[in-house]
């Protein structure tokens, strides 16, 4: 019986670090000398996970969108419904980092199929993310409204919290790029920003934005301060310019 047996096989982790646990609160009851010897190892057992979460981390920070696709290449190749999926991972990754061109053609290439429908939410995210930086706002609108009133996936309480994140911080991005920003803008790109490091760049440019539009220029060079060496194939290098030189016109202007 499949549904057993994946029950079972989720549920085996459980157990097992249940027993795991009791037999170290056991040792420690008898012995508090177990601590050194329990917290050695496990220091050691989270420090790979810790230090392959902050590489990868660091990668998407670095916007280096090809390395990232050459890092993903050998994973993704093993997913269901490839023909559809990669095409939309390699779409996503080039939407966020303003790769345009690059990710109209990768929606292209996804093709139609038994996964299609079910990554409606993430092509919906990419597709409003294009229409944004391609000057589509309207579209863009459209699609971010209708990402915010879909359902929510099954899924536990920090993914879902997650998902609303990212989904308010889409519908402000575009109205952002729209110059119709509304109060509490700011702090949900800033949320979203945090949330995903894909996305962190664009939700700070959309800030950079709504800081510009409400008088608050000085705080786009803090924005933007680390931002990466963009390449000429990222809408995001001219954003940059723009901005910081508006911030940097505005600021003189003010000083004077």
């Amino acid at each position: 019986m499949p549904t057993l047996r994946l029950s079972l096989q989720r549920l085996l982790p459980v157990v097992t670090a249940v027993l795991a646990a009791f037999l170290v609160a056991q040792s420690l009851a008898r012995d508090p000398r177990f601590f050194g010897p329990f917290f050695a190892v496990g220091v050691l057992m989270a420090v790979p996970a810790l230090l392959s979460r902050w590489r990868m981390r660091r990668l998407l920070m670095s916007g280096d969108v090809e390395r990232l696709l050459g890092m993903w290449r050998g994973n993704v190749e093993r997913v269901p419904h490839r023909e559809t999926m990669v095409p939309l991972l390699q779409a996503t990754a080039y939407a966020a980092y303003g790769w345009l061109e690059a990710g109209r053609r990768a929606l292209q290439r996804a093709l139609p199929g038994p996964a299609w429908d079910a990554a409606l939410e993430q092509r919906l995210f990419v597709e409003t993310l294009l229409d944004t930086f391609e000057g589509e706002r309207d579209a863009a609108v459209r699609k971010a409204e209708l990402l915010e009133t879909m359902p929510m996936p099954v899924r536990g309480l920090f993914a879902r919290r997650r998902i609303v994140v990212l989904r308010k911080g889409l519908t402000a991005l575009v109205r952002a790029f729209s110059h119709a920003s509304r109060e509490g803008d700011a702090k949900a790109l800033s949320k979203a920003a945090g949330a995903s490091p894909l996305v962190h760049w664009a939700m700070r440019y959309a800030a950079a934005i709504v800081a510009i539009d409400g008088g608050r220029a000085g705080t786009v060079r803090a924005l933007l301060a680390s931002a990466p060496s963009w390449p000429k194939e990222s809408v995001f290098r001219g954003y940059h310019e723009e901005l910081m030189d508006r911030a940097n016109h505005e600021v003189l202007a003010t000083s004077h």
